[in-house]
């Protein structure tokens, strides 16, 4: 198999342009304009947002070959497209993707590239498009992808350098590798964060989606339609400027298109997380023929594995709401053990507490409508994920939990692309946990629900960082935060623990994370996580400064569902109704801090009322505390959650 390095086709420079190449776009509404232009064998993009530049001229390559394009053909004529599809397991139900774009060709020693573009009212986005050519080569090795984000100025930014960071704003000058070099290998940590910094994570990228704020706006720089090659981070390569990086080298089989590199502008971090859909609209439909079969839900986690104590977590869920059991690590065995096999129950000895009947659970748990997802690590996976599908769908299993599993080099991102894809052809639905994120695939293969990759409530972090992750890690899509009830560690209040359901997404809620449920006494308060849905209809973001505060409202089946969260200081939040029908009055269950004064972080206040869409309600929480309401039509009848 004949093989060329990319280099040597992007390396020698002939037939530069004398003149610039310039090719303007503008978004739908008129408000985005992104310019891509060729110069002297440069091939560079700004974006404008309502006139001010956001990103400054930057350059898009390939290091240390950022020279030697030149234009294959005249300026294209831009298309616009506008159509819309339907996601039954997404933050709205109805999905808009309306943009302008097409493709610009490109040559580099005669050898043709296109650089597709596309401008939606949401953002920027292209990527490099590389032929078959007749003769030529069939594959190639990439080397490393140096494509820039210029700003103007040194904005504040809101980096994490592993897919479960604690977020804190920083300046972009922080991460110049001049400033870097100069620290102490470890830093102390930000406000509330227990792990210091280390200089070399710093130094090896931030995780995307980074959002940077500007004077006039928010953006946000990232990647989508990740499949099969390295995973992309951001550096800081000169001041004010972010470049990519990627995890390790990628070789690629001709024809190709590489993952999507997106700016995402808006007003407010608000506006920022209401165009989440602009992910899902850079990935392909849904490739599985039937979901009918995917069921999102909320599920309880179980840690002591017997069959009576399954079974009691069985009448748990069925009474409280939730629709799945999930057992955690040691039900076949230690999971960090080669030995153990994940093809058949060895409840590891620390953790059993009696028999453990795994088809008996199964059995019962379907009798009382609750399904079972079984946690699996990434050793197991890797050796035998083909004999486990099969196998566990024989046994009646809802879905699979991959554990551990090997994130950032192109093999072990193409690997988890193909995880993926298998256990939605054997009708599996899976949960990804620890340094995973998605970018927009979830749309392809709707049976991954959630994934991790978000310093969740198993780390019990402050009001500022959950504040921080509804206009940050949640603009990548779905996240399992893992919420807790009970637990004395949690440092927030109880109204703000029950609004996390409704701030952060993931169509696989899982709920009481660390408290064990025959001790959760059932509260008035729990009535709101039993009524909850985990997929919506559509989604509203009302209030949101990024670290202090977030509200968001989600609709299904024509019930509204607000959740407040609070951090930094005490804070009243008037809550606007006018995303209601007019004409239509509602029940509102309102949930409250019994004291926002913070004197008591587990009281929980519950009132009902009689509102319309003319009314407001004011949300007084504490400097750690939270607000939710349930938002009932007075026409219609309670119907279950989904």
């Amino acid at each position: 198999m004949a093989r060329v390095i990319l280099c040597a086709i992007l390396g020698v420079v002939v037939g530069l342009s004398v003149q610039a190449r310039e090719n303007t776009l503008t978004s739908p509404n008129k408000a985005l304009h992104a310019k891509v232009k060729i110069e002297k064998g440069i091939l560079s993009y700004q974006v404008d947002y309502k006139g001010v530049p956001v990103i400054l001229s930057s350059r898009i390559g390939f290091e240390p070959y950022m020279q030697g394009f030149d234009v294959e053909s005249e300026t294209p004529t831009w298309r616009s497209y506008s159509g819309t599809w339907k996601n039954p397991f997404g933050e709205r139900s109805t999905v808009f993707d309306h943009y302008a774009g097409d493709a610009i060709r490109l040559r580099c020693k005669g050898v043709p590239l296109r650089l597709e573009c596309r401008v939606y009212n949401e953002g920027f986005a292209f990527r490099f498009v590389i032929p078959k050519v007749e003769q030529g080569p069939v594959e190639w090795d990439i080397p490393a992808e140096r494509t820039e984000f210029c700003f103007a100025d040194d904005y504040t930014c809101w980096p994490v350098f592993t897919a479960q960071g604690y977020y804190a704003p920083k300046k972009i000058s922080d991460f110049l590798p001049s400033v870097v070099n100069e620290m102490a290998d470890t830093l102390p940590p930000p406000a509330g964060e227990p792990k210091p910094l280390k200089k070399a994570a710093i130094l090896s990228g931030a995780e995307r989606p980074l959002v940077v704020e500007l004077p006039h706006c928010v953006v946000a720089i990232g990647e989508a339609g990740l499949i099969d090659f390295a995973r992309m981070k951001f550096e800081v390569s000169k001041p004010n400027t972010f470049r990519t990086k990627l995890e390790g080298p990628a070789k690629i089989k001709l024809p190709y298109k590489m993952p999507w590199r997106y700016v995402r502008i808006a007003d407010n971090p608000c506006r920022l997380l209401e165009g989440n859909d602009m992910l899902l609209n850079l990935n392909e439909p849904c490739k599985l023929a039937d979901t009918s079969w995917i069921k999102p839900g909320k599920a309880l986690r179980c840690t002591v594995l017997s069959t009576e104590m399954a079974k009691s977590s069985v009448a748990f869920c069925k009474r409280m709401g939730l629709q799945y059991i999930l057992f955690d690590s040691g039900w076949y065995g230690n999971e960090g053990d080669n030995a153990s096999d994940a093809r058949a129950v060895n409840v590891e000895a620390s953790r059993r507490k009696g028999p453990f009947d795994l088809p008996e659970i199964i059995r019962y748990g379907k009798e009382h409508g609750i399904g079972v997802i079984l946690y699996v690590n990434r050793r197991e996976l890797e050796r035998r994920l083909d004999e486990l599908l099969p196998l566990y769908q024989s046994w009646g299993v809802a879905g699979m939990k991959y554990g551990f599993i090997n994130v950032g080099s192109q093999a072990w991102t193409a690997w988890t692309s193909e995880a993926i894809r298998k256990a939605g052809e054997a009708r599996m639905m899976i949960d990804i946990h620890d340094e995973y994120r998605l970018t927009g695939n979830q749309r392809t293969y709707p049976n991954v629900l959630t994934v991790e990759g978000v310093h969740g409530n198993e780390e019990f972090p402050d009001a500022a960082h959950n504040c921080a992750l509804a206009f940050t890690r949640y603009l990548g899509g779905p996240g399992d935060y893992t919420p807790c009830w009970q637990d004395s560690r949690v440092k927030n209040t109880r109204a703000h623990q029950l609004a996390l359901a409704v701030v952060y997404f993931s169509p696989l809620q899982v709920l009481y994370w660390y408290d064990q449920a025959p001790l959760v006494k059932d509260v008035p308060e729990l009535d709101f996580w039993r009524q909850i849905p985990t997929v919506w209809d559509d989604t509203k973001a009302l209030h949101g400064q990024i670290g202090a505060f977030a509200t968001i409202a989600r609709c299904s089946q024509e019930r509204w569902y607000v959740g407040s969260i609070n951090a930094l200081e005490r804070r009243s939040l008037n809550i606007p109704l006018t995303f209601l029908k007019p004409n239509v009055r509602y029940t509102a269950k309102i949930y409250a801090d019994a004291a926002p004064d913070g004197s008591n972080r587990t009281g929980v206040t519950c009132s009902t009322k009689e509102v319309t869409s003319k009314d407001v309600i004011t949300a007084d929480m504490a400097a750690n505390g939270g607000h939710a309401i349930e938002l009932i039509p007075l026409k219609r009848a309670a119907s279950p959650s989904r």
